[in-house]
């Protein structure tokens, strides 16, 4: 019963703040507070400045922070990015420059042109100045060490079916009871394939996993240096054996869907996941003709101690019945679909498997711990979906014991997943029963095309939205649901990781029907840097809390993630246009006005 000590390791240390319960959440309906106000402060409401209108037309006052040679340079990375030929072959023409020029002048190179427009510098060090830079100009700082593995695709593949294949499954001719979504599978061990925005992890050993969660310290040590007000990321899959994430989001998925299943019994289907309720008196009769256990024992798991005394059950609930506290947690069974026959939820580890299940939770443990010391505020980053669910729960379990006072962990919600609406309203509820503080980032998502050709090629459903249109809407829906919370609650806070300008002037229009203010610093906006100042500048200097990725490390070590930021680039063509186009707009204005060499001050 390895997994359900999974929970009950993270929980060991876990305050219970309050019992989950049916009963109905109290009201969001509170009147919004006025736009001149600080939200919250009762009688003692001080009067707020007016907040700047936002303008991302303005070319001089969006690159009012850089010299014009940067702008040259901005043009010229970007507009190389936008040339398919070259980005077809842009690994051979890096090798065949280093091998013209030699090892000395391809690092000059690299230094004036993509490594100078995408990464800060090569250590904590030679960063301190565009940091001091930026912040000068209203633009914080996530700190990234971006050098990656530069794996073979064979190298990446052997690692990765060595990593995600269990012991047993090896002993059975690797043979897998889990569902197919969540084994690994040869022609998608390579996880860099068709990801141009995220770095990826490949486990190896143990010492590997502690040398990045190093890494990830020394991030969180700097960040919590450069400002006081400071974010870092991590993956969890730096951290420890994939293998434990695979089993762990199958547990969860299939429980999940046991949950669907016996609403579908009840004639409840097509809703939302927070409007679905199941009748706990059908449910104890539907477990009892199951066999798992006597009716008596089916009577204790479903007390109002645990449950609430609404005689209904939600999803909350039904999660919870997961972990140690319950004695329903020994005989949880699921049907198999495929084989009609009840099998056992949770399977077993061996000793070494619980070993380096034991470390990635240590590893965890450990960077929220610094991060609380440093004060910098951790966000976990979302990975692919067969991933996902174990990484959004253990995300959870860290934001229980370390958002007591505010939100310190940050779980990261992909807007292009089918499920992300109901992933943040079931995650933003338990938060307000629980009472711990709601921090989320939310994303688009980085592996749109390999998990579209993973479900393709090996038989599952799609679980991305059908359209972009799709993607943009459910990014709004999401997002709306966050602010509206954020007016009644003080304490949760969003990190809008977007480069997308609709996206973002939704944000500020919505802020202000709220009375959202900047200086309450609860909306918090994320690019990556050398990509879209238009936005991140005007941001700052109107006193939005914004932020850029901060890449640095040596030059050679990361060429890999220089690729993905060119084909990123590529990628989001209309966006990287209009960036052009202001960038030649400010550079002629400074050329007509004489102010070619003009320094920022």
């Amino acid at each position: 019963m390895a997994l359900r000590r999974i929970l009950a390791a993270v929980r060991s240390r876990t305050p219970r703040l309050a019992p989950l319960s049916t009963a109905a959440p109290k009201t969001r309906e509170q009147p919004a507070a006025g736009r001149g106000a600080v939200r919250g402060r009762g009688a003692a409401e001080a009067v707020r400045p007016p907040v700047p209108a936002v303008e991302f037309d303005n070319a001089q006052e969006a690159y009012r922070s850089r010299r014009s040679w940067e702008l040259v340079r901005s043009l010229l990375v970007l507009r190389l990015c936008a040339s398919p030929a070259l980005l077809a072959h842009h690994e051979q023409l890096l090798h065949f420059t280093r091998r013209l020029l030699g090892q000395r002048l391809f690092d000059r190179l690299m230094k004036m042109t993509f490594y100078g427009q995408f990464v800060a510098g090569e250590d904590q060090e030679s960063i301190q100045p565009l940091i001091q830079h930026n912040r000068a100009f209203g633009v914080g700082s996530i700190l990234d060490y971006g050098v990656e593995e530069d794996l073979s695709q064979e190298e990446a593949g052997h690692q990765e079916m060595e990593s995600c294949t269990s012991a047993a499954e090896r002993k059975d001719g690797g043979a897998s009871k889990r569902e197919k979504q969540y084994q690994a599978h040869q022609a998608f061990g390579d996880r860099r394939d068709g990801v141009v925005s995220a770095r990826t992890y490949f486990y190896a050993n143990e010492a590997k996993c502690d040398r990045h969660m190093e890494t990830f310290l020394r991030c969180i040590e700097a960040s919590g240096g450069a400002s006081d007000d400071g974010f870092s990321a991590i993956k969890l899959t730096a951290l420890g054996r994939p293998q434990f994430l695979l089993q762990f989001s199958d547990v969860l998925t299939k429980w999940r869907r046991f949950f669907h299943q016996m609403a579908a019994e009840q004639g409840k289907v097509g809703l939302n996941a927070m409007d679905t309720k199941l009748e706990v008196a059908a449910l104890q009769e539907s477990v009892a003709r199951m066999g798992i256990a006597s009716r008596k024992e089916i009577e204790d798991w479903f007390r109002a101690e645990t449950l609430g005394v609404s005689g209904t059950l939600d999803l909350l609930d039904w999660s919870g019945l997961i972990d140690s506290r319950t004695e329903l947690s020994k005989h949880l069974v699921v049907p198999n679909m495929q084989t009609g026959q009840l099998e056992p939820l949770l399977s077993g580890f061996t000793e070494e498997e619980e070993r380096q299940m034991r470390r990635m939770l240590q590893r965890m443990d450990v960077l929220a711990k610094k991060a609380t010391e440093a004060g910098v505020r951790l966000m976990v980053d979302a990975e692919q979906t067969y991933f996902q669910p174990a990484i959004s729960r253990l995300t959870l379990e860290m934001q229980r014991r370390f958002n007591v006072e505010k939100p310190l962990i940050f779980n990261t919600y992909q807007c292009y997943l089918r499920d992300a609406y109901d992933n943040v309203t079931l995650d933003l509820e338990l938060a307000r029963r629980e009472g711990w503080c709601f921090g989320a980032k939310l994303v688009r998502g980085a592996y749109m095309a390999q998990e579209r050709a993973r479900a393709a090629e090996i038989g599952y459903e799609d679980p991305i939205n059908p359209t972009y249109e799709a993607t943009n809407a459910m990014y709004h829906r999401c997002l709306n649901y966050v602010l509206e919370e954020l007016k009644n609650n003080g304490k949760a806070e969003v990190m809008v990781a977007s480069h997308n300008e609709d996206t973002v002037r939704f944000t500020l229009r919505r802020m202000e029907e709220l009375g959202l203010h900047p200086a309450d610093r609860q909306v918090y906006f994320g690019q990556l840097l050398g990509m879209c100042d238009q936005i991140s500048f005007p941001l700052g200097q109107a006193g939005f809390p914004v932020y850029k990725y901060v890449p640095y490390g040596p030059v050679m070590e990361v060429l890999p993630y220089l690729s993905r930021r060119a084909l990123e680039n590529n990628s989001v063509m209309k966006g990287a246009r209009r960036e052009r186009q202001l960038l030649w707009q400010e550079l002629k204005r400074r050329l007509y006005t004489g102010n070619l060499f003009y320094r920022p001050a």
